[in-house]
């Protein structure tokens, strides 16, 4: 009885202020800041044969130029286990695997981690590394391992030099991995970009794909680009800015390097933020950028030809207004072959070869950050997107990266204080 009487003196202290509140007029919610962006909640759908994504485009003139352009079907393939690996990585970026089993991991503050099999920390490499300006999107990002690691112990890695107190720029830098000690030496860099405004730090990502055929490194790069109206950097025929480059292991152009502008290490143009990279089994190439509000793009990279960026696109700026003539489509323009609008805000590319999950073996997986998400999305003979399947749903992480590794089975990092080296395996 006593608790009754308690619990209803309380109660009825607690009807006061509500009752008070109740009276007074309701909070104002104040408006968002100017340039603030508007994030749309994205619940998925999982049903099969219906689209995952039901919110209304950013951009209300948006269309697909072509059937299956956008918005793919659901398909449900299989579940998957999720085995942590290691945990209480500092904003890690990228992952690789060494031919030891061991694993290859950059932090954005500069560090490259190598963790034993069992997720343990082996060595963390901070001393030879070069000046790496880590503020918002900036910072060490991508790591790719020489065609002929085995033998020469030769990594690449793409990050935001620092250049003086007022700039950065992308760069590419070569150096010889000492595994057992921990170690990097020969370090050089192989590839620098214009300086550029500390304060464009958004619009950075970048990735490496290494040829399987001869070696050499295509290298994407992100425009850097800020404001309203958009500057035109990834139009540009004089910076790099905006383009996928394609550079021998010394940093000289590609044999059969297209002619763009005065840019002779250019491989495409009229990227935004490109964060993946990928060779698919048919020896062609794959990129996903970042849109804006709206229009995340699947690219297929060809040699020579302008992505359309910021002059065709499928989304708004962040204030919510229009970009340029807001249209879609222009001859001589390339169309992704997939978007989303809204984003889920791809950050990896990796397409499926191993053989732990046969229903893969003709897909694409695409992380996401605000879209919480890795995407399986099934390529058709045509290159169109025949279906789409959200994967790790529930872990409610923002996926930074996603390889598939010599076991077969898929390695995810999350982003963030405390990411994640993630193993994915088929449900029994």
């Amino acid at each position: 009885m006593k608790r009754i009487v308690i619990t209803c003196a309380v109660a009825a202290l607690a009807m006061i202020p509500s009752l008070l509140i109740a009276q007074a007029p309701p909070p104002q919610t104040p408006p968002p800041a100017k340039g603030a962006q508007v994030r749309r909640s994205f619940e998925k759908f999982t049903v099969e044969g219906q689209p995952v994504d039901r919110r209304t485009p950013e951009l209300d003139t948006d269309h697909p130029v072509f059937p299956g352009q956008t918005r793919a079907p659901y398909h449900k393939t299989v579940d998957v286990v999720v085995t942590t690996v290691a945990e209480g990585l500092d904003v890690p970026w990228a992952v690789e695997q060494l031919p030891s089993g061991r694993f290859l991991i950059t932090e954005k503050a500069g560090r490259l981690r190598i963790l034993n099999k069992d997720g343990s920390t082996l060595h963390t490499i901070t001393a030879g590394m070069p000046p790496v300006y880590f503020r918002g999107q900036a910072g060490l990002l991508d790591v790719a391992l020489d065609r002929n690691f085995a033998t020469n112990h030769r990594i690449f890695f793409v990050y935001l030099r620092i250049v003086d107190d007022t700039t950065c720029a992308h760069a590419v830098d070569s150096a010889t991995l000492n595994e057992e000690a921990g170690t990097i030496s020969n370090v050089s860099t192989i590839f620098q970009a214009a300086p550029f405004t500390n304060r464009a730090v958004s619009q950075s990502g970048a990735r490496i794909a290494i040829d399987p055929k001869d070696g050499n490194l295509f290298v994407s790069v992100g425009d850097r680009s800020t404001g309203d109206p958009l500057p035109l950097q990834a139009q540009a025929m004089d910076t790099y800015l905006g383009k996928v480059i394609h550079i021998t292991p010394e940093g000289k152009p590609a044999p059969g390097n297209p002619a763009i502008g005065s840019l002779p290490l250019a491989w495409t143009l009229g990227h935004r933020t490109p964060q993946g990279l990928a060779f698919a089994p048919d020896g062609r190439m794959w990129e996903v950028e970042h849109g804006p509000r709206g229009g995340d793009e699947l690219n297929l990279i060809e040699k020579g030809k302008n992505y359309g960026w910021p002059v065709i696109v499928h989304g708004i700026n962040y204030p919510g207004t229009k970009i340029g003539d807001a249209i879609v489509e222009k001859p001589g323009l390339e169309q992704p072959r997939y978007y989303w609008d809204p984003i889920i805000a791809p950050s990896a590319l990796v397409f499926y070869q191993g053989n732990l999950f046969p229903q893969w073996k003709s897909s694409a997986l695409v992380g996401a950050l605000s879209g919480q998400a890795i995407f399986r999305l099934e390529l058709g003979k045509d290159d169109k997107v025949v279906n789409e399947e959200p994967l790790l749903m529930d872990l409610g992480a923002r996926i930074r990266d996603v390889r598939v590794f010599q076991d077969g089975a898929v390695y995810v990092l999350t982003e963030g204080a405390g990411g994640k080296l993630l193993k994915l395996t088929p449900k029994p």
